[in-house]
């Protein structure tokens, strides 16, 4: 019996362990439901917030299933708890939903390169099991919350290329196992903290592309397991602590574009021996190139340019043969000699070199025919600004990957070779500067991609080739400058492509304009002055919609200006003087709200100048040398009218300053001999001279108010200085009674500046 009692009483016990066990799993199973629906309700709430592409990137994410089915989430395996959202790439544009602090299982937040913007909510703060913040490439604002320190277990925040601003809080020191940092491309300012030196663990510290101002704190050198610091593009100054050239586990320092200065150490490639980005650029920094960073066979780039570094280039190129960029422009850098270059040859040996730059320094000599044997990566070639000399080698034809070749303000001569037709990837050709002869080869036209060239300031001649029709790709084409002759081809003015500069002025070009310039619909600027050009303006400059400076200058253009200029409503400058022109100047111009400068001087126009618009302002507008043009509103009938004005203007002119030179000259001598009378025979006439408006304008300071000495029946009479020791009386004659203008005879009288009276000068000015 007893035994019996024992049994059922074990029995009861077990029974009552699983009724037990049963509650516990019905209320674990309970909470695990209750966890997932809380998750997919703050997905949901986050979703709702967001403006979505059609078809939707979350169409998964819907009320019928589970959130760990959706797109991006992932969940852990027991809890069935949302521990990941990785939603990067997604093009998600609206703001973050404070909901999404209610995901207290995420160990894993990437929402990296979408639209969203806004400021981070605070309730990001709470989720304190995160390890991993991803936001950059965003449009997010505002400030880092102060109270990020409640993710204690982070190790990668990553905020780069947002609009966050205001200042670092020291509060990020806390997070002892962050190991990424990264807040670059952003606004923020003020100093950086030595505190940040407190993150023992991190790696990966970039601060680059900010407001940042201060000095590199030298307790960054206390972070022993950094291999980047990135500082770039800041308002650093000051010069660079010397323990961060000892953090020898650096792999990539930036300290480009700031403010700093101090030499660099000789011995740093010594010190920091892991590195493979060396990135100085924009500084003050002086001294020599480091030869020791030639002694880094791993290294990758090396960029140290716009600095005041002096001296030659150090030996040891040939030792890098994974060099990819070198970079040492616009520095001091000198050589001499035929061979002043023969360091280029050493960088044959570096296979994956993609990028060199030794522009605008003191470099001489001529360039190697090694240049054909670097890199057949290379895509970028600077050599410009410096003294280079000697042709170009037939071997650069070689380097099928250029797409940039830069030669220009040297003195190199010789012809262009016909083997640069083989760079068919090349997109910027420059040749400017230089002493290159003979003419342009054909071969150029097979440059299809190219996007810009630039052979002014040479000595060229012959024909523009009609290949140059090729250039589908062009925006920017500058030929001025040189000994070009025949006519403009066609092809040319077809490159619907040109959107920045048709520079074709300075040569010898000669022929009609045809009327293909329509074409040039995108085209800013057009200079074609100082030519041959003849015939008429072509009117098809109207469909030119782009165009805001049209030069012509200094051509043999004939014919009317066409008044389809008017059509052309961004036009800011218009210079068609010293041509041939002829006809009235169509009043259309002055509807050009966007114009600003005018030139017609020296053309055979005729007839009313317009009233509006730019010939409000005097200045703005240039009319000498036409002596048929009509000022106000009345011009007259016959020549025989115009005649008889021409004279009545001439004797007003010549009485008005025949009184006013004596009476001027009266009260200098006065003045200086305190009564005393010179006799006119003492006062000696010099030759006439030929002084330009614009010469008077100047002097007058635009016949400013200040400078009105005073106003008769006939007009005002202005004080100025045409130069140094001579001082001017200018009179300017009132032109309300429809006076014409002509090339008339007026008369301006300049006092030299002296002691006694008898050694004045009055000297007779014709204009």
């Amino acid at each position: 019996m007893a035994s019996l009692a024992s049994q059922s009483m074990h029995f009861g016990l077990v029974a009552l362990l699983t009724y037990f066990k049963f509650l516990l799993l019905i209320q674990c199973v309970q909470s695990v439901s209750l966890s997932i629906i809380t998750d997919k309700e703050a997905l949901i709430s986050f979703k709702s917030q967001l403006s979505l592409l059609t078809p939707s990137p979350l169409s998964s994410w819907n009320q019928d299933s589970s959130p760990c089915n959706w797109t991006g989430v992932v969940c852990n395996i027991f809890g069935r708890r949302v521990t990941g959202l990785d939603l990067s790439g997604l093009r998600l544009e609206g703001t973050l939903s404070p909901h999404i602090g209610n995901l207290s299982f995420l160990r894993s937040l990437q929402l990296q390169n979408n639209q969203l913007r806004g400021p981070l909510p605070l309730q990001i703060t709470n989720l304190f099991r995160l390890r991993v913040v991803n936001m950059s490439a965003n449009k997010l604002e505002g400030g880092i919350p102060m109270n990020i320190t409640n993710l204690v277990e982070l190790e990668i925040l990553d905020l780069m290329r947002n609009q966050i601003s205001g200042t670092i809080p020291e509060e990020l020191s806390r997070l002892k196992n962050l190991k990424v940092l990264n807040l670059a491309r952003n606004l923020l300012w003020g100093e950086i903290s030595p505190s940040i030196a407190n993150i023992s663990l991190l790696n990966d510290l970039n601060l680059g592309t900010n407001n940042l101002t201060g000095t590199v704190p030298s307790d960054i050198s206390r972070l022993k397991n950094l291999k980047i610091l990135d500082l770039t593009i800041n308002n650093l100054i000051g010069s660079v602590p010397s323990s961060i050239y000892n953090m020898s586990s650096l792999v990539y320092l930036g300290l480009a574009s700031n403010r700093l200065w101090g030499r660099l150490p000789s011995d740093v490639g010594d010190k920091l021996p892991n590195l493979l980005d060396f990135n100085f650029c924009i500084n003050q920094f002086t001294g020599t190139i480091p030869g020791s960073l030639h002694n880094l066979t791993n290294i990758q780039i090396i960029r140290m340019a716009h600095n005041f570094l002096e001296g030659t280039v150090p030996p040891g190129l040939g030792n890098l043969p994974f060099l990819e960029m070198y970079n040492i422009g616009f520095n001091r850098i000198v050589s001499s000699g035929d061979d002043g270059l023969a360091f280029l040859t050493s960088l044959t040996n570096s296979t994956r070199l993609s990028f060199l730059a030794i522009d605008g320094n003191l470099l001489e000599g001529v360039i190697p025919e090694s240049i054909g044997s670097l890199s057949k990566e290379l895509s970028k070639l600077y050599m410009g600004g410096n003294r280079i000399f000697g042709k170009i080698p037939k071997s650069i034809g070689r380097l099928r990957s250029l797409t940039l070749l830069n030669l220009s303000y040297n003195a190199v001569s010789g012809e262009i070779p016909v083997e640069i037709g083989q760079l068919e990837e090349q997109q910027f050709l420059g040749l400017a500067g230089n002493q290159i002869s003979g003419s342009i080869p054909n071969s150029i036209g097979n440059l299809e991609k190219l996007n810009q060239i630039d052979l002014s300031g040479n000595e060229l001649e012959g024909e523009i080739p009609s290949t140059f029709g090729k250039f589908h790709r062009l925006l920017s084409m500058d030929l001025s400058n040189n000994r070009l002759n025949g006519s403009i081809p066609k092809e040319i003015l077809s490159l619907g492509s040109l959107s920045t500069i048709l520079n074709l002025s300075n040569n010898f070009l000669d022929g009609r304009l045809h009327q293909e310039v329509q074409r040039l619909e995108n085209v800013v600027t057009i200079d074609l002055s100082n030519n041959r050009l003849s015939g008429d303006i072509p009117s098809s400059f109207k469909n030119c919609k782009s165009l805001e400076k049209l030069l012509m200058a200094n051509n043999m253009l004939s014919g009317p200006i066409p008044s389809t200029l008017g059509e052309v409503k961004g036009l800011e400058v218009l210079d068609l003087s010293s041509n041939q022109l002829s006809g009235s100047i169509p009043s259309d111009l002055q509807d050009l709200q966007a114009l600003r400068s005018l030139n017609l001087t020296f053309n055979n126009l005729q007839g009313l100048i317009p009233t509006g618009g730019v010939f409000r302002n005097f200045s703005s507008v240039h009319l000498e040398g036409n002596v048929n043009l009509c000022l106000h509103l009345v011009c007259p009938e016959n020549a025989q009218s115009r005649g008889r004005l021409v004279k009545i203007y001439i004797s007003v002119a010549i009485a008005a300053t025949i009184a006013f030179i004596l009476l001027i000259a009266m009260l200098i001598i006065v003045r200086k001999n305190k009564g005393k009378i010179i006799p006119a025979s003492e006062l000696s006439i010099k030759k006439l001279q030929m002084i330009s408006y614009e010469e008077l304008r100047q002097a007058t300071g635009n016949f400013n108010q200040e400078n009105l000495v005073g106003s008769g029946s006939f007009g005002s009479v202005y004080k100025g200085y045409l130069r140094e020791g001579i001082s001017i009386a200018v009179k300017v004659f009132d032109i309300k009674k429809n006076w014409i203008l002509e090339e008339l005879p007026c008369r301006v009288w300049s006092f030299k500046k002296c002691e006694a009276p008898k050694s004045c000068e009055i000297v007779d000015i014709m204009l």
